[in-house]
C-alpha cells in the first residue's frame, strides 16, 4: 500500500512579511486540532508546504474532508509518497493513479522539482516519464493543451509525490489571526453565513443568541446551537451566549408604538451585544443583514440601529448579497437544512403589520423613555447562559 499524504498549500499568508510565522503557527494549530478527532497524523510545514501525513489506519477520506474545512489553505493535493528516483516515480505513479489511469483516454505530466539537487530538470523529468507511460499505456494519448488526467510529480527535499492535481481549499486567513467578534446567531439562513464569511478572514467567533421562551420553544434554542455546532466545522470552538429576551421583548410590546417594536428591539440586541462583546475581548460584532431584505434592514433602520453601538465595529458581510446568493452558501456549509426548520426565533415574536421602514433617531429615543434601558439590558446580561460548542 502506498503510503499517502496531504500536500496543502496556502493561500495569501505567503504574502505576508516579518510576522508570517504568527499566520504559519496558527494555521498549523488549527489543522491539528481539526485532524485530532479523525486520527493521529503528522503535521509538518518546510519548503512553504504543509504536509499531512496519513497512517494506514486512519480514513484518508475523513482526513480530506477535515482539511478542506480549515480556513488559510488555498490548495489541497492528494499524494502517494515515494523514494527521489525515477524508478519509483513511475512505479508509485501506476499504483497510486491506477483507477484515472485505467479512465483517461489522454494525458500530460507535469514535474515541479523543488529539490534542485535532483539530476533531471523539470521538463527532462517529465519528459521521461511521460514517454514511459504512454508506451506502457496505449490507450492514453499524449496532450499538452486539454488531457483529461494531469499527472504531478513533485520531487522535494526528503521524498517524492504522486498526484492528479490539487483541489480547492476553504481559502482566506486562518482563524485567530484577525482576532475575535461576537456574531449575532439566529435561527435563520443569513447569520451563519455572515458568521463563515468573517471567520474564514480569521476571526474566532463568539455567538449571541436571543432566546424568548415561551413565546419560542427549546426546540427553537436547540435549532441556534446545532447551527453553531455545524459552523464550528469551520471556525472552530465557539461559545454561544444565550441571552433571555422575553422581557425585554414584553415591555417593548406593552409600551411602545406597534410601528416601532422591530427597531428597538434590534436596539436593545446591539446594546446588549456589545456588553456580551467586550466581555469576551471581542473587537466588533457580526450581522446577517442584507440592505433591503425586510424592513429593519433599509439604510435608515440600520442607521437606527447602529446608533447604540458606541464602541465596536458591526461587520456585515451579506449586506449586498441577494438572498439566492446566501442561500447558495449556505447550501455549500450544510446550515440551509436546519435554518428552515419551521422553529420560531425571537425575531418573528410580535412583528408590527407595518414596521417603519424610514424611521426618525428622534421618535426612537423619546419612545425607548418609556422603558427602563439600562436595568432590562443589565437583567439579560446577568441571565445570559454559556452554551460551548465544538
Amino acid at each position: 500500500m502506498t503510503k499517502e499524504v496531504l500536500l496543502l498549500k496556502c493561500g495569501e499568508i505567503v504574502l505576508k512579511g516579518l510576522n508570517r510565522k504568527r499566520f504559519e503557527d496558527k494555521l498549523l494549530g488549527n489543522l491539528k486540532r481539526r485532524l485530532k478527532p479523525v486520527g493521529e497524523c503528522g503535521v509538518s510545514m518546510r519548503q512553504s508546504v504543509i504536509f499531512v501525513e496519513i497512517p494506514e489506519e486512519v480514513d484518508g477520506d475523513a482526513v480530506m474532508e477535515a482539511v478542506r474545512k480549515v480556513f488559510g489553505i488555498a490548495l489541497i493535493c492528494r499524494a502517494g509518497v515515494c523514494e527521489k528516483t525515477l524508478e519509483a516515480m513511475q512505479e508509485t505513479a501506476e499504483r497510486y493513479l491506477a483507477d484515472e489511469i485505467a479512465q483517461a483516454h489522454s494525458f500530460k505530466v507535469e514535474t515541479k522539482r523543488a529539490d534542485k539537487r535532483f539530476p533531471l530538470t523539470s521538463v527532462q523529468t517529465s519528459q521521461h516519464l511521460g514517454g514511459e507511460l504512454a508506451e506502457k499505456y496505449p490507450h492514453m494519448k499524449p496532450d499538452m493543451h486539454n488531457p483529461e488526467l494531469t499527472i504531478h510529480f513533485e520531487i522535494r527535499d526528503q521524498y517524492a509525490f504522486v498526484h492528479a492535481g490539487p483541489v480547492p481549499g476553504a481559502g482566506g486567513m486562518p482563524v485567530g489571526t484577525n482576532g475575535r467578534a461576537a456574531l449575532l446567531l439566529s435561527g435563520g439562513i443569513d447569520s451563519p453565513v455572515a458568521g463563515y464569511m468573517m471567520s474564514k478572514r480569521g476571526l474566532e467567533l463568539v455567538g449571541i443568541h436571543f432566546f424568548s421562551y415561551p413565546y419560542t420553544s427549546e426546540r427553537a434554542k436547540e435549532k441556534v446551537l446545532e447551527l453553531g455546532r455545524r459552523l464550528t466545522a469551520y471556525c472552530g470552538r465557539m461559545p454561544v451566549l444565550v441571552v433571555p429576551f422575553t422581557r425585554i421583548q414584553e415591555e417593548i410590546r406593552d409600551k411602545c408604538h406597534e410601528e416601532l417594536f422591530t427597531l428597538i428591539m434590534r436596539r436593545f440586541m446591539m446594546r446588549i451585544a456589545e456588553r456580551l462583546a467586550l466581555d469576551y475581548e471581542c473587537g466588533g460584532l457580526v450581522t446577517g443583514e442584507s440592505l433591503g431584505q425586510v424592513a429593519s434592514q433599509t439604510m435608515p433602520a440600520m442607521a437606527v440601529t447602529n446608533e447604540v453601538c458606541r464602541t465596536l465595529p458591526v461587520f456585515r458581510p451579506c449586506i449586498g448579497m441577494d438572498k439566492e446568493e446566501i442561500v447558495q452558501i449556505a447550501r455549500k456549509i450544510d446550515t440551509f437544512e436546519t435554518s428552515i426548520l419551521p422553529y420560531e426565533d425571537c425575531c418573528t415574536v410580535f412583528t408590527p403589520k407595518h414596521p417603519n421602514t424610514k424611521p426618525k433617531l428622534y421618535k426612537i429615543l423619546e419612545a425607548e423613555r418609556a422603558l427602563d434601558v439600562d436595568a432590562l439590558v443589565d437583567e439579560a446580561v446577568a441571565g445570559t447562559e454559556r452554551v460551548i460548542l465544538g
